[in-house]
């Protein structure tokens, strides 16, 4: 044990600290894209254009699973605070969304896609706080801007890895075998997981709450409660943005690679794999650059340039149906979603620093996005089947100009003044502790 003379920052773990090696987390990331690249826009092609089912119903399935996905999110982000087994509860998620994905793969009719799928949306709530938790409970808060970068980066390069392989596979056998990529990665994420040693964890740090022990690291923890959620106005604000922000970005996606599945149906899961890797390519750079950067310029100014991309976006697809101009303009993706996905582990650690509640907030915000996200794909379903792909396209538009408004009034600069600041607590703002 390092000497607690030294003081608090030498008795935290680092990247070389109690054996931990820092290619074991890159792992983790990369691979559990692998596994949830592997279903998500694929399901709603598949089910289109092999199993002919209308817009209607696809949406209402991916709604009423992410609707009941949503119900736990909080709560599981509150129990992945309170939990010392962070690396079981992923690989317990691990299991049940290979089952899942088993399931789509030998059942594709209404009831078990529903059932299945409802049961991969709940477990996919863990997979988002839980590594941002271990990467708190490994990372100093000096290297956390550096580390939440490759932590995104290696999550896109992961997602570039299974859309290559998933249109690969597609093309080579079915849209339907795709499925069966997901319970390989979900094995080999659970060996990455694993790979991590739980003695490396602090498990203090890991859910935000190292800044509250001011007198060193045996002073007692001080953890904010519940309310937290409420009274903290930045996080409300934030993740309202967040809501809108899915809202307007999760349909996106599933609508080109369905027009493009209709243009070309024997080529239908080669041409979404194209759009995912094209942005794919575009976020890792830009991980990286965000996560270089953010300390330095801070984090509202690049919030604000992801959420000015997305209603560009949304109208660029809507002047052409030309493939190569959907995949084109699908590169945009790569720019808005990926700050925006560097970035929000970030501002809620900012957020949440000293209060232990870094997990619970992490998972209102993911239900939040869930909830836009949700909500849209139903919408979207019934626009399209009464108007047309291009009247989907302009009312998330509209979505995303409201979302970029409302965080350019109403959130503040998050990021702590100095290096300094962010090793002594949470923001000075009454608001954001109890």
């Amino acid at each position: 044990m390092p000497d607690e003379s030294k003081g608090r920052e030498a008795a935290v773990p680092d990247e070389s600290g109690r054996g931990f090696r820092p290619a074991s987390l890159d792992a983790v990331n990369f691979l559990l894209a692998d596994v949830r690249g592997a279903l998500g826009p694929y399901l709603n092609v598949f089910l289109v254009t092999q199993q002919h089912w209308s817009q209607s119903e696809v949406g209402l399935v991916t709604s009423l699973a992410g609707w009941l996905g949503l119900a736990v999110q909080t709560p599981i982000g509150a129990a992945i605070d309170s939990t010392h087994r962070k690396r079981e509860a992923i690989v317990v998620a691990l299991v049940v969304l290979g089952v899942g994905a088993l399931c789509i793969y030998a059942f594709p009719q209404f009831w078990p896609v529903l059932i299945a799928n409802t049961l991969i949306a709940v477990v996919g709530d863990v997979f988002g706080p839980a590594v941002a938790a271990l990467t708190l409970g490994l990372v100093p808060q000096r290297l956390l801007a550096r580390r939440m970068g490759r932590n995104a980066a290696f999550d896109h390069a992961g997602n570039v890895g299974v859309a290559a392989l998933a249109g690969l596979v597609g093309w080579l056998f079915s849209q339907q075998a795709v499925f069966l990529l997901v319970p390989v990665f979900a094995v080999l994420s659970s060996i990455a997981v694993l790979s991590i040693p739980a003695s490396a964890i602090d498990q203090r740090r890991a859910r935000g709450v190292e800044a509250s022990a001011r007198g060193g690291a045996d002073a007692g923890e001080k953890v904010s409660g519940m309310g937290i959620l409420v009274h903290c106005r930045p996080l409300l604000i934030f993740g309202s943005c967040a809501l809108l922000f899915h809202f307007a970005n999760a349909p996106l996606l599933p609508l080109v690679g369905q027009k493009l599945a209709a243009a070309h149906p024997e080529w239908a899961t080669v041409m979404m794999s194209s759009c995912i890797i094209a942005a794919q390519l575009v976020m890792l750079p830009i991980a990286i650059l965000v996560g270089r950067t953010a300390d330095r310029l801070g984090r509202k100014p690049i919030l604000l340039v992801g959420f000015a991309i997305l209603p560009l976006r949304a109208v660029l697809y809507t002047l052409s149906d030309n493939s190569a101009w959907l995949i084109g303009v699908q590169l945009l993706d790569g720019v808005g979603a990926g700050i925006f996905t560097a970035l929000t582990p970030l501002v809620i650690a900012d957020l949440m620093r000293g209060t232990g509640r870094y997990n619970l907030a992490f998972g209102a915000v993911a239900t939040m996005q869930g909830v836009g996200a949700a909500t849209s794909g139903f919408a979207t379903g019934v626009i399209v089947d009464r108007f047309g792909y291009s009247a989907a396209f302009l009312p998330a538009g509209a979505m995303a100009l409201i979302a970029l408004a409302a965080l350019f009034l109403g959130l503040p600069e998050t990021a702590p003044a100095s290096p300094a600041d962010a090793e002594l607590g949470p923001l000075e703002e009454p608001s954001l502790a109890e």
